[in-house]
Formats: structure tokens, C-alpha cells, sequence
């Protein structure tokens, strides 16, 4: 069952929204050649808890750790470990927060150094599709409409879309109704309506869409270990139109980044 948010209770996921995408903006400095993951992981749940926030992810489902860092072949899922970044990774961290009740739940693709142009390519192109999705969640529309818009983005460049692993409906609970795959058929699936706040998270392979479990039970990655982009925003509709939630601004003003790309998606 959709449960619809009041305006007042957006507001308040827009704070747990924003807990995630400062932390993000503060790790974008640090994510360079020669840090591990495990201290990109102690850096986030000290900011989170700094922000009188608490991090979803640690002990969701029993996950072990703040954030989900996935490097590489990685889709999603992977666990903070020990190994440093080298030049030429690429890193999706994945950032969860509680903050007035509520859930925020967003992630980006950092690239460490230098990375292969058919990389940065997957990484602008995943990016992409995100915005496509986004335009279509605005009330009237199916969860097919989003889906269909990032799949049929994705595979003009011949990427594989990820099919098992989906965004999802987000609010008290980290999960929630509706699903949100990266693929679909127009004019299929749930109605949109208004108050409705979702976690739109395309999951791109450069190659195969198919992916594996790792015996760790978390770890995903792709079946022929080609790089794996993944992004994510939470977005409401408001006024029956997509409002982004969450931000890219302050990875972008870390990484001296220039954009309008969140623009159309701003209530101003």
C-alpha cells in the first residue's frame, strides 16, 4: 500500500533527505587514491550522528555497516573493507539517514583520479537516466512511464539495466511501497499520485545485465565484471509534479562542479 505524505511530512523528509547528500558532499573530498572504505564509513556515520541524524543502513537487515560502498564491478551492496582505492576506480557510496522519524536514502558514482572515458561515458549516461526517470513521476503517470524512460536511455548506448535490485517507496521505513525497477513498459504498474515519496536509483552495467550474489550475502556485482554505475535522489510529487528531495549541490560545490541539471526539479 502507497502511503502519501503530508506536506508537512515531506518537509521533514527533505531534512533526513539532506542529512544523506551533505554527507555525500563531505566524502566527495575525501574519495582519492589511497583511502579505504572503512574510513569513508567511520567519516560518514560521525557526520551523520553530527547532524543529530542517525545512519539507516547500520543494522538494517542486519547490514554491518553506514554506508554501502560498491567499487567497480560492484552494483551495489558492498561492504566496507580494508583494501585501499586506487586511480582509475569508480566507487557508487550508497548513504541512508534517520532524521525526525524519517528515512533519507541517495547515492552517487565517484570516480577516484583518472577513469577510462568509456567509464565516465557509463557514469554521465547512468546520471542521465536518473533525471529521465525522474521527469516521468509526476501524478497521473505509471511506475512503468519511470522504468521505460531509464531503460529505453540506458540501452540506446547498449548498457545493461540491472533487473533484480529496484528503487522503492521510502518514508518511515527504508522500503516501502511501490517498487521502482529500472525498466518497464509505458502505461504499466501503480498509479502516480500526489503526496507519494520514492527512491529512483538507476543500476547500469557497462556490460551484461546480469548480476551475482556474493557469499557474504550482500555484495553484488556484474556476471563479467565490467563497471557498474549507480545514482539515486529522493524525490516527492508536489503540486503533481517530481521535486527533488535530495541534491547533488554539495558534492558538486566539493568537486568544483558547475550544474543546472536539478533545476527543473526545484520548487523556487
Amino acid at each position: 500500500m502507497i502511503k502519501v505524505k503530508t506536506s508537512e511530512e515531506i518537509e521533514l523528509m527533505r531534512e533526513s533527505a539532506l542529512v544523506v547528500s551533505k554527507t555525500l558532499g563531505m566524502l566527495a573530498k575525501e574519495v582519492k587514491p589511497g583511502v579505504t572504505t572503512l574510513y569513508l564509513d567511520k567519516l560518514a556515520e560521525d557526520f551523520i550522528r553530527e547532524q543529530n541524524a542517525i545512519p539507516g543502513f547500520l543494522g538494517l537487515y542486519d547490514f554491518p555497516n553506514t554506508l554501502c560502498m560498491s567499487p567497480n564491478s560492484q552494483v551495489v551492496h558492498g561492504i566496507p573493507n580494508d583494501k585501499p582505492l586506487i586511480e582509475g576506480d569508480i566507487i557508487s557510496i550508497d548513504c541512508g539517514a534517520i532524521k525526525n522519524g524519517f528515512y533519507g536514502d541517495h547515492a552517487y558514482t565517484f570516480a577516484v583520479g583518472e577513469i577510462a572515458a568509456e567509464t565516465q561515458k557509463l557514469l554521465d549516461v547512468t546520471k542521465q537516466s536518473l533525471y529521465e526517470g525522474i521527469r516521468q513521476l509526476k501524478v497521473g503517470n505509471r511506475v512503468g512511464d519511470v522504468g521505460f524512460a531509464i531503460q529505453n536511455y540506458c540501452e540506446k548506448y547498449g548498457y545493461g539495466v540491472v533487473r533484480e535490485l529496484v528503487g522503492h517507496g521510502l518514508g518511515t521505513t527504508m522500503h516501502e511501497d511501490p517498487e521502482m525497477p529500472n525498466y518497464g513498459k509505458r502505461g504499466r504498474g501503480k498509479k502516480f499520485i500526489e503526496g507519494m515519496v520514492v527512491a529512483i536509483e538507476p543500476m547500469i552495467n557497462l556490460g551484461t545485465q546480469k548480476i551475482r550474489q556474493h557469499n557474504d550475502g550482500w555484495t553484488i556485482t556484474t556476471l563479467d565484471n565490467k563497471p557498474s554505475a549507480h545514482f539515486e535522489h529522493d524525490v516527492a510529487i508536489v503540486n503533481g509534479k517530481p521535486e527533488l528531495l535530495s541534491t547533488f549541490k554539495y558534492i558538486y560545490d566539493a568537486l568544483g562542479i558547475s550544474s543546472n541539471e536539478e533545476d527543473e526539479f526545484r520548487n523556487v
